[in-house]
């Protein structure tokens, strides 16, 4: 079920930032949209990639996730709007689940939690 929604998943230009995450098809509020899953490092690591600029990190309260190497997730944006969330799945890796319903044609994005993002926000809602 997840791999056929990740099918309809493309990369391309945002508006938001660089490129991002599209929807082809209708996806429900609920609805599982990819598999989120990377390196896994350890704290120590993830700290010194962040140094180095590594964005594509993610923690599931387990383990650190670099997503650098992905085709598709990295490029998920921040919107304080959001459409999809991140979930537990296991030690190693995450859900990307539809928020609310998003529409064919949709950049799908997620509130990445952290205070920095919220300074340089424009969102519609920041801005």
């Amino acid at each position: 079920m997840i791999e056929s929604l990740e099918e309809n998943i493309e990369v391309k230009q945002s508006n938001i930032h660089g490129k991002g995450l599209f929807t082809h098809k209708f996806i429900p509020k609920g609805q599982e949209i990819m598999i989120i899953s990377g390196e896994v490092i350890d704290e120590k690591e993830c700290i010194r990639r962040e140094e180095e600029n590594n964005v594509y990190i993610f923690w599931n309260g387990d383990s650190y996730i670099d997503t650098s190497n992905t085709e598709k997730i990295k490029y998920i944006n921040h919107n304080c709007d959001f459409n999809c969330e991140v979930l537990d799945r296991d030690e190693s890796s995450l859900l990307l689940v539809a928020y609310k319903d998003i529409k064919p044609g949709e950049e799908l994005t997620i509130d990445y939690g952290y205070e920095e993002i919220y300074k340089a926000c424009s969102c519609t809602l920041c801005s």
